[in-house]
């Protein structure tokens, strides 16, 4: 029997397949009443979690049996990788499963502020058509689009912004092969663009990676999209220049504290446009992500083969 420990709730699809396996236990630590702190009375073979529940040293040490972390998505923030990868645990993930809706998120939040839509909807819910005498908004069309990181899911927006008409840049740590988008300098490419978009990792390299200093260099007129992850913007920094209209508007799916302090001022700024880290959230993502998760988890526990390219730390452990 294999014991695997949910720290989350999962997809009903992928809670299915536990449940109807005959060969696995569930341990929901979610659920009212799980002490976590006795967990090492259990013999855990495989922890599965999304975005929230940690998988620490504290942890890991606590299942010695334990052969595979999962997290139902991409970033694994959550996740200690290098701590698992020094004791043999394999860490999935489930790559590229989110890149279609982050992409979608990103052009709707990149919409959304440049026609200033949510603005105009709200004032006519509150019963002022005439609001429309002061409409201020642009289109999309033709204006420059920076990329952050040309993987996956840049490569997502890109697509979809040429087809609106924009003229795509990007800047990433090597130039992409085969891609028809101009590749540029870091420098230029926050100094060129209309509309800056994020989407890099979360590394030591990246975070704050857009702070006072960069803000300075984009356009006043600028607007700056983040779905990838809070940190890579220094908030505090981003605040002060979307106040002082260093930069013209900010528009995301993400923040460095989630959810955020009832007085984050970021959130009382007309600029600032803001969703509740929802973009992977969407019925189709969501049950591909912790249903692709589960299988390989389960496939691993069994000494089976899980899809490739699904285990993050593998050419580590195979270095080992």
């Amino acid at each position: 029997m294999h014991n695997i420990l949910l720290l989350e709730t999962v997809a009903d699809d992928a809670l299915e397949i536990l449940q109807k396996a005959a060969d696995v236990n569930i341990l929901a630590a979610y659920e009212p009443g799980f002490d976590l702190s006795t967990i090492s009375n259990h013999q855990v073979d495989a922890i599965v979690t999304r975005g929230k529940g940690q998988v620490n040293p504290k942890l890991m040490d606590a299942c010695p049996a334990l052969k595979v972390a999962g997290r139902c998505g991409v970033g694994l923030d959550n996740l200690d990788v290098a701590y698992a990868t020094s004791k043999g645990i394999k860490i999935v993930n489930a790559p590229g499963s989110n890149a279609q809706t982050i992409a979608e998120h990103t052009m709707s939040l990149m919409m959304m502020m440049q026609r200033n839509l949510f603005r105009s909807v709200a004032e006519v819910k509150a019963g002022n058509w005439g609001w429309r005498n002061q409409f201020e908004g642009d289109e999309i069309y033709g204006k420059t689009l920076g990329i952050l990181g040309l993987g996956n899911i840049g490569k997502k927006v890109a697509a979809m912004a040429t087809a609106f008409g924009m003229k795509v840049i990007y800047w990433d740590q090597a130039e992409a092969a085969n891609v028809p988008y101009t590749f540029k300098s870091f420098e230029e490419v926050i100094t060129e663009a209309d509309v800056i978009t994020l989407h890099v990792p979360l590394l030591p390299e990246t975070k704050e990676l857009i702070n006072a200093a960069t803000l300075q260099k984009m356009k006043k007129s600028a607007l700056l999209i983040n779905t990838a992850r809070g940190p890579i913007i220094d908030q505090q920094a981003l605040y002060e220049a979307l106040k002082n209209g260093t930069i013209a508007g900010f528009a995301a799916d993400v923040l460095t504290e989630e959810p955020p302090a009832k007085d984050e001022p970021l959130l009382t700024l007309p600029n600032a446009l803001i969703t509740a880290h929802v973009g992977s959230l969407t019925s189709r993502t969501y049950t591909k992500m912790c249903v692709d998760t589960v299988n390989n988890v389960l496939a691993i526990v069994r000494g089976q083969q899980p899809m490739e390219g699904c285990v993050f730390n593998r050419k580590e452990l195979a270095d080992r």
